[in-house]
């Protein structure tokens, strides 16, 4: 009962644990730039606060294609 109610909770408040899938991660944005390896024309790509916050956030690209992620420096 308890969990139920948790749960709730965090969907109100858009808050996710690692693991979840939320509807925001099942629509991924894609962007229009090719991966050299496998010629696809464009990335999958999130971004997420790995360092301080005064510092910019890391971009990550994922192929749709093969799967391969990286991040761009």
């Amino acid at each position: 009962m308890i969990f139920g109610f948790l749960q709730d909770i965090r969907r109100e408040l858009g808050i996710s644990l690692f693991g979840e899938k939320t509807q925001e991660e099942t629509e991924l944005p894609k962007i229009k730039k090719a991966y050299e390896k496998c010629r696809a024309p464009e990335l999958v790509y999130t971004t997420r606060q790995t360092r301080s916050a005064d510092e910019g956030q890391t971009t990550y690209y994922t192929c749709p294609n093969c799967g391969h992620r990286f991040t761009e420096d």
